[in-house]
């Protein structure tokens, strides 16, 4: 989820935890309890700062080691632990164990956009992406932002939130359905599909999905239940080339082929270099896949530069390309 998502919801457990019978009791527990539930909430998206070394490490890092298993049990662990030694007195397990359902929440919640999360670390390095809920899901937030301005106006928090979160939860199982029943009609419509990428927008009954068969990718929409291509490709594997080994080696390229599942590649020859070109279709917007990874290699077959990332126009991509990326 989002940034301003995370925080509603870690304001909310901290209302939750009110139904704790030791910490309704202890005001200065309720308030540690409140810091952590809000930074817990917080905590596995650290790793937003790799964004200030390079795309490359970003992409390969976000929603990757933070979310994993051991990472969920540690920053339960090291909040409750850093706020515990501000205000020992209070009862550590029950801060602890509301900071550590907060880090839970976050992971958990992570998993049923289209970005997704390597959450099963280190068993799996797989993303775990079931892309039914947007990453700014405009419903839950507004409810949360609702719960907040009832308990600020005298709404026991306890009991708003507990119902609160039974609607989310009951919203989110009419989300699965909707994506399932989405999954069944591009099944009926291409038998030989072997992968569905979908990525619900903010409008409620409006989908991206992307359609891999066994000859062909296919982008389209849903709207109301009915599906839309508007753009198809033919599915080429990748050449077992110099050109395109060299291209797999560049730091960008390599990030973006371990995150993008559905993409597809082309390369253009130019009088001095050769720009190889992987474009994930999972984001298609306005006519445009603004997720790609390019690298240009010169007749000596040297990597003169590279990028990957989202980007909107092709004017700032040869701009980015002309700058170049730090390496890792």
């Amino acid at each position: 989820m989002d940034t301003g998502t995370h925080v509603v919801m870690g304001i909310a457990l901290g209302g939750l935890a009110t139904l704790d019978p030791v910490v309704n009791s202890d005001p200065t527990l309720f308030n540690a309890v409140l810091v952590g539930t809000i930074a817990g909430s917080q905590a596995p998206d650290f790793d937003t700062i790799l964004k200030f070394k390079n795309n490359a490490v970003y992409i390969r890092n976000h929603r990757g080691v933070t979310h994993s298993v051991p990472a969920v049990l540690m920053w339960g662990i090291a909040v409750s632990s850093v706020i515990h030694a501000f205000v020992p007195h209070v009862d550590f397990l029950h801060l602890w164990a509301w900071t550590f359902l907060a880090v839970i929440i976050h992971v958990l919640v992570d998993i049923f956009n289209a970005y997704g999360t390597q959450a099963y670390r280190p068993f799996t390095d797989k993303w775990i992406a079931h892309g039914f809920i947007n990453t700014f899901d405009p419903f839950i937030f507004s409810l949360h932002v609702a719960g907040i301005i009832a308990w600020i106006l005298g709404a026991d928090p306890g009991y708003t939130w507990l119902i609160i979160y039974t609607v989310i939860l009951l919203y989110y199982i009419k989300r699965y359905i909707d994506k399932r029943e989405i999954v069944k009609k591009i099944h009926d419509h291409f038998p030989t599909t072997e992968k569905i990428a979908t990525s619900p927008t903010i409008k409620q009954n409006e989908w991206r999905v992307a359609i891999t068969t066994d000859a062909k990718f296919y982008v389209g929409s849903v709207e109301n239940g009915h599906i839309q291509i508007v753009d198809e490709f033919e599915k080429v594997p990748l050449p077992d080339s110099p050109l395109i080994n060299l291209a797999k080696e560049d730091h960008n390229v390599a990030a973006f082929l371990s995150f993008s599942p559905v993409y597809r590649w082309e390369i253009s020859d130019y009088d001095d270099f050769t720009e190889v070109r992987f474009i994930d279709l999972r984001y298609r917007s306005k006519g445009h896949y603004p997720f790609v990874a390019v690298v240009h290699i010169d007749d000596n077959m040297h990597i003169m530069s590279s990028y990957t990332g989202w980007i909107f126009s092709e004017q700032k991509l040869q701009n980015k390309l002309l700058v170049g990326d730090s390496p890792i």
